[in-house]
């Protein structure tokens, strides 16, 4: 059974940072993208940051700069730094796998993870 266990979120003001965490257990964790979303109140789920098993990263266009995603394949586990934060990047942080192969291009779209986890929660204020 795929489990993937959020945590790092927090409080923090804007320009500070954080650094999220994503534990993986029952999961191939070397072999595809491992991505980061987030999903804000009121707002659809965006893809914010992946990387695959050779250390390729995609990042959003809102992020490029300020976030950092990286793994550990020997611990299984999945990170997102977090610089300069801003009050718009507030939202619950998830992160995600998938069954398969991703195309891509692909690599932030909801539709293409199978397995997510519970969620940190990330609030940023003014």
């Amino acid at each position: 059974q795929v489990q993937l266990v959020e945590s790092g979120g927090g409080s923090v003001q804007a320009g500070g940072s954080l650094r999220l965490s994503c534990a993986a257990s029952g999961y191939t964790f070397g072999g595809y993208y491992m991505p980061w979303f987030r999903q804000a109140p009121g707002k659809e789920r965006e893809g914010v940051a992946a990387i695959d098993s050779f250390g390729s990263t995609v990042y959003a266009d809102s992020v490029k700069g300020r976030f950092i995603i990286s793994r550990d394949n020997g611990k299984n586990t999945l990170y997102l730094q977090m610089n300069s934060l801003k009050p718009e990047d507030t939202a619950m942080y998830y992160c995600a796998a998938s069954a398969n192969p991703i195309w891509a291009g692909r690599q932030l779209r909801v539709d293409e993870y199978d397995y997510w986890g519970q969620g940190t929660q990330v609030t940023v204020s003014s």
